[in-house]
């Protein structure tokens, strides 16, 4: 494998963290450690994982792409709701 800066998801999932991180700047103060923590702990945990998995060897790889993978799932749940709750903005 690749080392995980060369592999472009581990590029674009940072980009994902900086976004979460923006969008949920302006969530409201009561949301810090709800919310907006979830949000910024799940977002980190995808490139973190791809991270970890590249350094890892046979199916352990595999188990942490599926992790990193799972949290995408989990923060794009969670966006969603951000949405339906109108905290943020649409973009």
């Amino acid at each position: 494998m690749a080392h995980y800066r060369d592999l472009i998801v581990w590029q674009k999932s940072m980009d994902l963290v900086v976004a979460a991180y923006k969008l949920t700047e302006s969530f409201p103060s009561d949301e810090k450690f709800g919310l907006t923590s979830q949000m910024r702990r799940c977002a980190v945990s995808i490139p973190s994982n791809i991270s970890e998995g590249s350094r890892r060897r046979g199916k352990d790889t595999r188990n942490f792409l599926v992790i990193s993978y799972a949290s995408g799932s989990e923060l794009e749940t969670q966006t969603e709701l951000s949405r339906r709750l109108e905290f943020g903005t649409e973009d």
